[in-house]
C-alpha cells in the first residue's frame, strides 16, 4: 500500500498510517466510533489522569452543517463527505487535585495517536485539522472553563480521490517524513 520506507525497523501499522481526505460520505457506525474512543481510553497519561475529552457530531445530526461552517474553505471542501467530525480537548488541571497538569496536551496527543492508529486498522479515514474557528467550535460544543481545544478530526469511509479537487488529488498519497537527524540530538539541542 505504501511507498514509504523506514530508515530503521518499525511496525507497519505506524509506517502505513496516513491522513487521506477522500471520503465516500458512507455512514460510520456508532460501534466503529466507539472503537476509536476505546483506543483513546488506553493511551498513557501522567498519573493516569486521562485528561482527554471528545465531542462529536455525525453527518445525520442537524448540527453537522454548523460544524462544517467553522472550517476554512479548503477543509470544508473535503470534510463535507465525512461521516463524523470530532473535537479533541483536554482538561488543563489534574482530576484528582485540580492542580495544573503540564502534560494534559501531550497526554491527549497520545490518545489522538491511538485513535489514528485504530482507525487505520479499521480501514477508516482519520484526518486531523487545525483549519477551523476555535472560538466558534468552543461555543458550539459549550466547552467548559478549564479545558483546551486542540483540534478537530474527520472520520469517514474511504472514497474515490476523483471526488476531490484536482489540487487535492495530487496530495492524496502517503507522504514522507523528516530524517531523524533533524530532530534527535545527543546531550544538547546544539548540532
Amino acid at each position: 500500500m505504501s511507498h514509504r520506507v523506514a530508515d530503521y525497523p518499525i511496525n507497519n501499522l505506524i509506517l502505513n498510517r496516513w491522513s487521506p481526505r477522500a471520503m465516500s460520505a458512507e455512514k460510520v457506525t456508532h460501534e466503529e466510533l466507539m472503537s476509536l474512543f476505546e483506543a483513546a481510553r488506553w493511551a498513557p497519561s501522567s498519573y493516569n489522569n486521562q485528561p482527554w475529552a471528545f465531542v462529536y457530531v455525525t453527518q445525520t445530526d442537524t448540527a453537522f452543517s454548523d460544524w462544517l461552517d467553522t472550517l476554512v474553505p479548503f477543509n470544508k471542501e473535503w470534510a463535507q463527505h465525512a461521516s463524523a467530525l470530532i473535537a479533541v480537548l483536554s482538561k488543563n488541571n489534574f482530576h484528582f487535585n485540580n492542580k495544573p497538569s503540564r502534560t494534559h496536551a501531550f497526554d491527549t496527543g497520545a490518545a489522538w495517536q491511538n485513535i489514528a492508529l485504530q482507525g487505520n486498522t479499521m480501514n477508516l479515514v482519520i484526518h486531523g485539522m487545525e483549519g477551523f474557528s476555535y472560538e466558534k467550535i468552543a461555543h458550539i460544543i459549550q466547552m467548559p472553563d478549564g479545558y483546551t481545544l486542540h483540534m478537530l478530526f474527520a472520520v469517514g469511509k474511504s472514497g474515490k480521490k476523483e471526488l476531490l479537487s484536482p489540487e487535492m488529488q495530487k496530495q492524496e498519497a502517503p507522504n514522507d517524513r523528516k530524517k531523524i537527524e533533524t530532530f534527535v540530538f545527543t546531550n544538547s539541542f546544539k548540532k
